[in-house]
């Protein structure tokens, strides 16, 4: 059962119990409801919380939580509101005609976004994810940052547009380097990386253009790019990344102004761009008169055992072609939807202008909050640790499967997150990972991570979801039985 299922169920069965109660009687306490109901601490908050919010009770720190005095809704004192969830719909039939376009229903659109943040059932193995688990993230750190900022002189003003200057400028540096092209008025904050995407896209690309993508690519870039009206291009990645050979064929033919791409540890592939198509990534995008957008997403994901990393795009590119994009969410906690784009001349501008039209502005406490996570000298030693584990974790994953289906992984690269699996002949992605989830397994279908039609079947397994190296070998071990099953049927 998921922790929501059970802050609903509770949150049911206490409002049933609490509407028989006299106004002014105290519930029982937390440890009482924790034995009772055989539920953690974190749920019997939440579902306090939740009949709080309703008005049925009324929690008072240090002396409980009471039942509160009846209630109205409109002008009828004493009318009790309905639970949520409890009141017939009308006719939403004309809906289908409000809402119908020539780009088709947003649902299959997001349909693979979704399909990315699902949380498995407590018996299914989480080889699907790109957030680590919680127990890879820096939580500890993470509360305490919140706390010193919350207290912060000022931090519940409103916050510049463009960020605060302190985190922008340390963005700056992180990116570019003490002494690279990248200065603090370069930046511009986001409410994290997807949000980051389509800020850029709405921005650099005109209406129905298309756009470049890597093949295969992350499908939330697909996504951004379909939801803003475009229409993706695929461009071929090997091992050393994006064929530039074909990158020129693709901007000659289109005519495009935008190529999107993951230069380190590219999602699904884990390739990484190599230095001489380094050089020619941004001479053909520059001889285009085109912009590449560079999602930086894994940067601080890099194993223990990697070289050094090559430096972003960006931290090379003198004539504003690149649009870098960086986001801490990967390797801090889902929640910090803190990330930045960078851009020079009047792509700034133009980013600038969507960003404050779509949202304003990023709060400012989870501003500060950022400003006391990066500033702490734990942060360091967290992606030190985070690299260690996903190091050996990758390592379990690899043995694994090569113990266990041989010939099903090509080349790998110590970062990111994920390995990117060549299903045999005949094995058909989504119908091998409908029997997975049967068989207490979650991966990923290769099928969303093309702008095409695929040249071949693939999975993405993510390593870093699961609890524990262990549990990342049972997860293949149970793949490899549904594989065989599926294989033979």
């Amino acid at each position: 059962m998921s922790e929501r299922s059970s802050v609903t169920e509770l949150a049911d069965s206490l409002r049933r119990e609490v509407e028989r109660y006299p106004e002014g009687r105290k519930l029982p306490s937390s440890r009482a409801l924790m034995e009772r109901h055989q539920v953690s601490p974190g749920t019997v908050s939440r579902a306090i919380a939740v009949l709080a919010a309703e008005g049925l009770v009324i929690s008072r720190p240090g002396a409980g939580v009471f039942r509160a005095a009846a209630f109205t809704t409109g002008p009828a004192a004493g009318a009790r509101r309905a639970p949520a969830g409890t009141a017939r719909p009308g006719d939403l039939s004309w809906q289908e005609i409000a809402l119908s376009s020539e780009t088709g229903p947003r649902d299959l659109l997001a349909a693979p976004v979704f399909a990315t943040l699902r949380v498995p059932p407590p018996d299914v193995i989480d080889l699907n994810s790109g957030y680590p688990h919680s127990s890879l993230l820096p939580e500890r750190l993470l509360a305490a940052a919140l706390a010193r900022a919350g207290r912060r002189p000022g931090a519940w003003e409103r916050p510049p547009t463009d960020g605060l200057t302190e985190l922008r400028g340390w963005f700056a540096r992180d990116i570019g380097g003490h002494d690279g092209p990248i200065a603090t008025g370069d930046v511009l904050l986001t409410s994290g990386g997807q949000s980051g995407l389509t800020v850029a896209m709405r921005s650099l690309a005109a209406p129905s253009a298309p756009v470049l993508v890597e093949s295969p690519t992350y499908p939330g870039i697909l996504a951004v790019v379909r939801a803003a009206g475009l229409r993706p291009v695929p461009v071929p990645v090997d091992a050393d990344g994006v064929r530039t050979d074909l990158l020129a064929e693709a901007f000659e033919a289109t005519r495009a102004r935008v190529f999107v791409c993951q230069p380190l540890f590219q999602n699904p592939t884990g390739a990484v761009l190599s230095p001489e198509r380094r050089a020619e990534v941004l001479r053909i995008a520059r001889s285009a008169g085109a912009f590449v957008v560079e999602d930086d997403f894994s940067r601080l994901l890099v194993h223990a055992d990697a070289p050094a990393l090559p430096r972003p795009l960006a931290a090379d590119d003198r004539d504003g072609v690149v649009v870098h994009l960086r986001s801490l969410t990967k390797a801090a906690s889902p929640n910090l939807r803190v990330g930045a784009l960078t851009a020079r001349g009047p792509a700034l501008a133009r980013l600038r202008a969507t960003q404050v039209v779509d949202s304003f502005f990023v709060p400012r406490p989870l501003q500060e909050a950022t400003l006391e996570l990066v500033a702490d000298p734990g942060w360091a030693r967290h992606l030190r640790a985070l690299g260690t584990e996903l190091r050996n974790r990758r390592t379990a994953a690899v043995a694994a499967l090569h113990r266990e289906l041989p010939g099903v992984l090509g080349s790998y690269r110590p970062g990111g997150y994920h390995l990117w699996l060549r299903l045999p002949e005949g094995v058909d992605d989504g119908v091998l990972t409908a029997a997975a989830v049967r068989a207490g397994v979650q991966v990923t279908p290769g099928r969303p991570y093309h702008a095409a039609e695929p040249p071949a079947a693939n999975l993405r397994l993510s390593y870093a979801a699961a609890e524990n190296s262990a549990q990342v070998v049972e997860g293949i071990h149970r793949l490899r039985a549904v594989l065989d099953e599926v294989a033979t049927g």
